[in-house]
């Protein structure tokens, strides 16, 4: 985005709130609105940053044609919206492995090739999408739409009817609102809800745990002592018995607390000896999993999103993606090696 020169504001006339807020400020302070809507449209956190960007850029190469006559937020959610239905024209559809296939033995397990990056939902921080500081129930109701499950299964959706529903359903748009934005009718917007309601229902999301359920804090605490540990007893207690652990970008996954630990204590030692930071994911608890790489040093190995119901976890989300780290705002790398004091070689004499 190009800084405003005094040559530029006397060329024309800034648009601006109206308290004078200057243009590019309200533009910023869309940022978060506009990513959490671009990222249940998508379902990627790289592809919903892309998204929002590509809307600073022509919102701000169109200021001076903006005259007012919708709200700004109507505006630049237009230009997202367009922006959005540019990007899901492929007929690629991210998903969960859950969605592509049956569950797999750990005895028969194969991790395979990789899928690329696009089969997948990808996970995303909660305050990047949403207000965490605000009502409780209202914070509650948030971290529920942005939920892996949600997010995939918007993904069954065309484009109107998905993004009616987070119009409306998600954000609290009224139909009239969301009709104008998308340059439809009142009655259309009614009808693509519907549409929308019927085929989400047929991939409802299990129920979770409130993140600010104390109960749910806890098992997040004995699961981090538990991994940290590699203490298998523990963690299996922790494991509902329909508990599934999936790895992105494999399409693999496992199902149930014996197979689950199988793949921990065989193709999943790996994890041995790792460091967890907590995170909060996709409105879930969650940690940034470092992989152990020698005494003092831990190096990026994926993002869990761990589920939970009934005081148990019933989902292990692993994205082995240590390229995320970075743009979570994470440390690159975990490094406790002891160094030598400064300007003294090891093992030298002292004074």
């Amino acid at each position: 985005m190009q800084p405003v020169t005094a040559a530029s504001q006397q060329a024309t006339t800034m648009p601006t709130g109206p308290d004078g807020t200057p243009f590019e400020q309200l533009l910023e302070s869309s940022r978060r609105d506009l990513t959490g809507y671009c990222y249940r449209m998508l379902g990627a956190s790289s592809e919903a940053e892309d998204a929002v960007q590509e809307t600073m850029i022509k919102a701000w190469s169109a200021r001076d044609s903006f005259a007012g006559q919708s709200s700004l937020r109507t505006w630049l959610f237009r230009i997202a919206h367009n922006v959005c239905v540019n990007m899901v024209r492929s007929p690629q559809r991210r998903a969960r492995p859950m969605d592509l296939g049956a569950s797999t033995r750990t005895a028969d397990a194969v991790l395979g090739a990789p899928l690329p990056e696009n089969a997948f939902v990808q996970p995303i921080p909660d305050q990047r999408v949403i207000d965490t500081s605000g009502d409780p129930a209202a914070v509650a109701e948030a971290r529920d739409s942005i939920r892996l499950a949600f997010v995939a299964a918007l993904q069954h959706l065309p484009p109107l009817q998905r993004s009616a529903l987070i119009l409306c359903e998600v954000l609290k748009w009224s139909a009239a609102e969301v009709a104008t934005l998308l340059e439809v009718t009142p009655a259309s917007i009614n009808s693509a809800l519907q549409r929308a309601r019927k085929t989400m229902s047929s991939h409802r999301a299990a129920a979770s745990m409130p993140l600010e359920d104390p109960a749910h804090r806890h098992l997040l605490n004995q699961y981090l002592r538990a991994f940290e540990a590699y203490d298998m007893n523990l963690l299996v207690s922790l494991l509902r018995d329909d508990v599934v652990l999936s790895m992105p970008p494999f399409g693999l996954w496992l199902s149930g607390p014996d197979d689950v630990i199988a793949w921990f204590v065989g193709k999943g030692s790996v994890c041995e000896n790792g460091r967890l930071i907590p995170l909060d994911v996709n409105g879930a608890g969650g940690f940034a999993n470092y992989h152990f790489v020698e005494p003092g040093l831990w190096k990026p190995w994926a993002i869990q999103v761990i589920e939970t119901d009934g005081g148990r976890i019933i989902g292990h989300h692993n994205f082995l993606y240590p390229e995320l780290f970075e743009s979570f705002g994470l440390p690159t790398v975990i490094d406790e090696r002891e160094r030598p004091a400064v300007g003294r070689s090891p093992g030298s004499a002292s004074d």
